[in-house]
């Protein structure tokens, strides 16, 4: 049962590496994005407003953000064509049509049940339980919704698209059949949905009035919902009623009634005076500034020596695009499902951290390092006590940096970077191919092309199913270059590094042309 589920976990895994290897790449083209789209940043340097400039930063962060805010569509596809074992591209086809329909019957069955939210002129839909994804509105699951649904596409493809039919019936066979499954599937999982995540929306809502009414105590597990909810897309449920709703204060000006820890904040700042608790509420932002450094340098510091290049390059944009734009998913979804005692603890130094903030007295601004540094000093010291915020701050990047390489090197985490090291310089041709002595060397270690099932990667291991674990012939593998062989059930891991890939697309063209 133990062997099952770890199985099961690792299958998931490596299904996750598929979307997330891309979300790496697209936080590099964010943070430049950021850089020339930001006020902040535009006012010191002028000429980033020129219209051109300013035309490419827009496509730059709007462009990248459609991948980001739509992270659900994204896994779906992702997840359901890494797990299909063969015919990759029509799962993947699948598990687009399958969400359009999920979305469509959330959307059909709120609806037709009067349960659409109405949209606040300010807040939008922010609050509400619901969202507008892909121009549809339904209800908000964030990117479990797509995680859910991938995993199901590629479960369902498995099973069904080898199924076959005689007579009229066999045009509904093979891959049609998978997706006749699914369309009934993604209807029932649309209606389902309706009904059974507001009861874990109304949960988080019961928890927004604990966190209201305990003072520090409070505070914390506000900060740490407030992360810990991410993955799910349940944090806008934390945050919300107090940034933009009556939980996060009034506050009195005339005949007018300014509510939310947010709005406040801007009328204070431009009031002057004294800044009220409300401000606290706003604090969320501290983590994703500055914890994230901390992160990011604890996955470079625990990563493998000849890997720390390849790591360096892969987090410095997202650690600048957490830090500049509060955009964390990127680096989230890098170890909140490969390690998630590690996202439990990150959460609670973040909520540390924001209840610090009270019981110091610090009323600064902290979201987006370069807006927290304008606005602070704008604000001025005696009304933000900033000077120890960016203490505080570093301390916070510290802690985080020490207690994640403790427990990465504890538990011995398999965080970016850390899967042994990469292969040794082995020629290729120009399109990344490697030698024909290299790959045949590699399926006559695993039993011959006859003994091969599946031929899969993940960010540094060759992972291959075979019929016959008793025809592997470990002597024929260490002819190649690599850092390990692991071996579960049929199942055979061969650690090559992060030039994987290249070796996977080598071996697959080989066994199956």
């Amino acid at each position: 049962m133990k062997q099952k589920i770890m199985s099961l976990m690792e299958t998931f895994a490596k299904a996750m590496v598929q979307p997330l290897s891309y979300i790496s790449v697209a936080g590099m083209i964010l943070v430049i994005g950021v850089l020339l789209t930001n006020t902040s940043v535009t006012g010191l340097l002028p000429f980033l407003k020129w219209a051109p400039i300013a035309l490419i930063g827009n496509f730059l962060y709007q462009c990248v953000m459609v991948i980001i805010n739509n992270l659900g569509l994204v896994f779906t596809v992702g997840i359901a064509s890494a797990l299909a074992k063969n015919e990759k591209h029509q799962a993947a086809l699948i598990a687009l049509m399958s969400y359009f329909m999920f979305l469509t019957a959330n959307n059909v069955t709120l609806s037709t049940f009067n349960m659409l939210a109405q949209a606040n002129e300010t807040l939008g839909l922010y609050g509400s339980g619901q969202a507008n994804v892909l121009g549809i509105q339904v209800t908000d699951m964030g990117v479990f919704s797509g995680i859910i649904l991938g995993c199901l596409t590629g479960y369902v493809f498995n099973k069904t698209s080898h199924a076959s039919f005689k007579g009229y019936w066999a045009m509904y066979g093979g891959t049609r059949f998978s997706f006749a499954c699914m369309l009934v599937l993604s209807i029932g999982l649309g209606f389902a949905c309706t009904y059974i995540w507001p009861i874990i929306q109304q949960g988080i809502g019961i928890l927004t009035k604990v966190i209201a009414d305990s003072g520090e105590f409070g505070l914390f597990l506000y900060g740490m919902l407030e992360r810990l909810l991410v993955p799910t897309g349940l944090h806008h449920l934390v945050y919300a009623p107090f940034q933009f709703g009556d939980l996060g204060g009034s506050l009195s000006l005339g005949n007018q009634t300014i509510v939310g820890a947010y709005p406040i904040l801007l009328t204070q700042l431009q009031m002057g005076g004294e800044f009220s608790d409300s401000i606290y509420y706003m604090g969320t932002g501290m983590a994703k500034t500055f914890g994230y450094i901390g992160i990011c340098a604890a996955f470079y510091y625990t990563a493998k020596p000849e890997n720390k290049k390849t790591v360096k390059n892969t987090l410095i944009p997202l650690a600048l695009t957490a830090s500049l734009s509060g955009i964390t998913e990127p680096i989230d979804f890098m170890f909140a499902f490969v390690a998630p005692i590690l996202f439990f603890i990150h959460s609670i130094i973040a909520g540390i951290f924001l209840a610090l903030l009270k019981v110091l007295g610090i009323h600064a601004m902290s979201t987006g390092l370069i807006n927290s540094i304008m606005m602070n000093i704008a604000a001025g010291v005696e009304r933000t006590n900033y000077p120890l915020f960016y203490v505080v701050a570093c301390i916070e990047i510290v802690v985080y940096f020490v207690v994640f390489v403790y427990i990465i090197k504890k538990f011995n985490l398999k965080t970016i970077g850390r899967e042994e090291k990469t292969i040794e310089e082995v020629e290729t041709d120009t399109e990344g191919n490697y030698s024909d002595e290299f790959v045949l060397n590699i399926i006559e270690g695993l039993g011959g092309i006859d003994n091969i099932q599946t031929v899969e990667n993940c960010f540094t291991r060759l992972r291959v199913n075979v019929v016959d674990i008793t025809k592997v012939k470990e002597e024929f593998i260490n002819k190649t270059k690599h850092s390990g062989i692991v071996k579960k059930g049929n199942n055979v891991q061969i650690i090559y590094g992060l030039d994987v890939p290249h070796i996977q697309k080598s071996v697959h063209k080989k066994v199956f042309g």
